[in-house]
């Protein structure tokens, strides 16, 4: 593929990571959709399944820039996600915790690309980050919700009513 500006190759390996990183947040939003399905949180339920399908697009979107600089996209292994928690909490602190993962891996790359001045990537990052740091802010709202409801099965359940009508 003719390609205009050769990618430095640990930034070829950083969107690898990524890319990975995304798949697994995708495979782990879906164990979370099924286990809320499990619990008749239909609400929930749905929520993480679109995380699930979006964190799948964006991985793909990750591919396509790799394939576009000349790079080859390899799907690495995807660990088997948690599927027990004790607490809606709990899954709602992990759910928080890979969007800052992400958020994190997303500024790694772009401050790499500063570094390495590859304003490709910094271009096709910028709406990246945009939407990710709203990604991180909306699940940071939900967990808030959820610390609030302190775990009350009526509190959930309209929370679970509110992310049913979204």
């Amino acid at each position: 593929r003719a390609v205009a500006q050769p990618m430095d190759p640990d930034m070829g390996e950083a969107l690898y990571q990524h890319t990975s990183l995304e798949r697994t947040a995708s495979a782990q939003y879906l164990a979370i959709s099924l286990w809320f399905l499990e619990r008749e949180l239909r609400g929930f339920s749905s929520y993480f399944k679109k995380e699930s399908l979006s964190e799948l697009e964006h991985g793909l979107v990750f591919s396509k820039y790799l394939i576009a600089r000349g790079q080859t996209s390899l799907l690495d292994e995807v660990p088997k996600p948690i599927q027990n928690w004790d607490s809606v909490e709990e899954v709602i602190k992990l759910s928080f915790q890979m969007e800052a993962d992400v958020t994190t891996s997303v500024q790694q790359i772009y401050s790499m690309a500063e570094r390495s001045n590859d304003t490709r990537t910094t271009v096709f990052l910028d709406p990246v980050i945009d939407e990710q740091i709203k990604s991180e802010d909306e699940m940071a709202y939900l967990l808030g919700k959820v610390r609030f409801s302190n775990n009350d099965p009526s509190a959930i359940l309209i929370i679970d009513n509110e992310l049913n009508t979204n």
